[in-house]
């Protein structure tokens, strides 16, 4: 059975880039953003791999580890470093794991074979402190990730942890917020003030700060 939101990530040991990488010890109480990528020394990937390189104070900002993995070896990916390092003027420090006997892949259910072959197409799990899938993604091999989009979704999700709140359509972080069905207006002028009903099930409020 394929993994779904609220599922505990499963953990796993593997080698990395940066070593043996024990995913759960390894996020300790972090969000993690585990994405994954089909080969090594490919176009798409090196561009993927040095955006998320150049997001590195982005991903500081809200506690989020970023981790990569492909099926293909330890060795592999430190000579591919480089590369990357070189097109996105950046530096690859975050970890990339080896897969080549698939078991992480296909743990999270990142081999699509319908898809063209058995490497892993490009997933991404977004993981909570308490290691609870949040978000997942999946592309194709031909379509490079929008990570604008994945630090979008974490802003969204720390927010409505903290809050008691929903995010509309293309929330960026500042925007207004959308009071849950749960709560009702009433309760919602009181503990948030300003209320904006454009519809009864439909009520905006600024975000809250925090």
């Amino acid at each position: 059975m394929s993994l779904q939101l609220g599922d505990t990530a499963p953990d796993f040991t593997a080698d990395s880039t940066a070593g043996a990488i024990e995913f759960h010890a390894w996020k300790s109480g972090s969000w993690a953003v585990l994405f994954s990528h089909p080969a090594d020394f490919t176009p798409v990937c090196t561009t993927e791999l040095g955006r998320v390189a150049q997001l590195k104070q982005e991903w500081a900002a809200r506690d989020a580890k970023p981790i990569a993995l492909s099926v293909d070896s330890v060795e592999d990916h430190n000579k591919w470093v480089p590369d990357i390092d070189e097109v996105n003027k950046t530096t690859v420090d975050y970890p990339i794991v080896a897969d080549p006997d698939k078991k992480v892949a296909n743990l999270f259910g990142m081999i699509h074979p319908n898809a063209g072959d058995t490497s892993s197409v490009r997933s991404v799990f977004i993981i909570d402190p308490a290691d609870k899938i949040r978000l997942t993604l999946t592309y194709p091999k031909s379509v490079g990730r929008n990570f604008d989009e994945i630090l979008r979704c974490l802003d969204a999700l720390r927010l409505t942890d903290r809050a008691t709140v929903a995010t509309p359509v293309d929330w960026r972080e500042g925007d207004r917020v959308i009071v849950p069905p749960t709560v009702s207006t009433e309760d919602a002028k009181a503990k948030f003030g300003d209320v904006d009903e454009v519809k009864p099930y439909l009520r905006f409020i600024p975000q809250p700060a925090g």
